[in-house]
């Protein structure tokens, strides 16, 4: 059994599973592994999305520890993203997702 968060997992697959419950959370490493994104970008890049929702998902990735948040004293504000130490170590993972989810599509999809 394993503690984390105040909830038990049975293993830590469960707690993955339960960090990266919605596709969002995913899609946001996935923009973050290159570079450095501001709020209004990664706003864009996630259409459609209510303003709201991508600061709760920032805000549970950043509690999590695997983003970073970094404000600028400037007018305007401004405030970057990036993957944390332990982001980063997610890039492999997400490239393996991509060359899987291409051969899936490769195998089952359909050019349009």
């Amino acid at each position: 059994m394993i503690r984390f968060n105040d909830k038990d997992y049975n293993s830590s697959a469960e707690i993955f599973f339960d960090i990266f419950d919605d596709r969002l959370k995913l899609i946001i490493i996935w923009y973050l592994k290159n570079e450095k994104l501001r709020f209004k970008e990664l706003f864009e890049y996630l259409q459609p999305i209510t303003k709201k929702t991508l600061t709760i998902k920032l805000k549970e990735l950043e509690s999590l520890n695997l983003i970073n948040r970094e404000v600028f004293a400037e007018v305007p504000p401004r405030v970057e993203y990036s993957l944390s130490e332990y982001g980063e170590d997610l890039k492999p993972i997400i490239d393996e997702i991509l060359v899987w989810s291409q051969k899936y599509v490769g195998k089952f999809g359909t050019k349009i």
